[in-house]
């Protein structure tokens, strides 16, 4: 396992996650898309950052890219000081299992569970414990403490997602990747879902990356990152 070296513009031991001249090229000659076109940048730690830009504009690629779930073709890519490209598939997979938390527009809830058991699902498949001090805040914290015992089915839209980003934060990962979180909720539901990830930060000193199109949801972050073409443009 090989740490990213301080030197360059990224000071690692301040941010969470990000990447060092990464490129992502889909498809060969003529048929090349460049994804991501020279990008380097860090994700501070304990805060709450948005990737915006249009469509096509390489912000989906740079998340998936930075989480581990798709390689570079060139650069490298880091979470928690670790650089990506020199792990096994294995060691991969159990970085991302341990230290990353995700989030998604479909709230990816196993429907015959509860909330409860769908919260401390990761902890559970990877044959851990969790701890019960920092489970009781996160509890706390999604309020849905009367509603642990009732499975998806049985709750709204915004309370499934309050249960997946509880599920994300269970762990204590270095960080949390949401895509396009509130995508699938009405304004009030995302109000209340982005407001929770914004406490999330501040209070339980998570580190959080959202893709969004939406900039009244991006407005809840604490930094902004625009991209355009594959670049960084603000």
């Amino acid at each position: 396992m090989r740490r990213v070296p301080t030197r360059g513009s990224i000071d690692v031991p301040a941010v969470a996650a990000g990447t060092v001249h990464a490129r992502k090229v889909y498809g060969r000659d003529a048929t090349a898309v460049v994804a991501l076109d020279d990008v380097t940048v860090g994700f501070p730690a304990r805060h709450f950052t948005a990737i915006m830009g249009p469509s096509g504009s390489g912000k989906s690629t740079l998340m998936h890219c930075t989480a581990g779930l798709d390689t570079l073709t060139a650069g490298s890519a880091f979470i928690d000081g670790v650089d990506l490209g020199s792990l096994s598939e294995r060691a991969l997979t159990r970085l991302r299992r341990d230290r990353v938390g995700f989030v998604f527009q479909a709230f990816n809830l196993v429907p015959t569970l509860t909330a409860l058991e769908n919260i401390t699902l990761p902890i559970a498949l990877a044959g851990q414990q969790a701890d019960q001090a920092w489970l009781d805040d996160v509890i706390a914290a999604v309020g849905l403490r009367t509603r642990l015992r009732h499975r998806p089915a049985e709750l709204s839209g915004g309370q499934q997602q309050r249960v997946a980003v509880a599920r994300a934060l269970a762990s204590r990962p270095a960080i949390i990747f949401a895509d396009e979180p509130t995508g699938n909720l009405d304004s009030h539901a995302s109000a209340e879902i982005l407001d929770f990830m914004r406490s999330a930060v501040e209070d339980l000193g998570q580190s959080i990356v959202m893709v969004t199109h939406d900039p009244d949801a991006a407005a809840y972050a604490h930094h902004v990152l625009y991209l355009a073409d594959g670049r960084i443009v603000g």
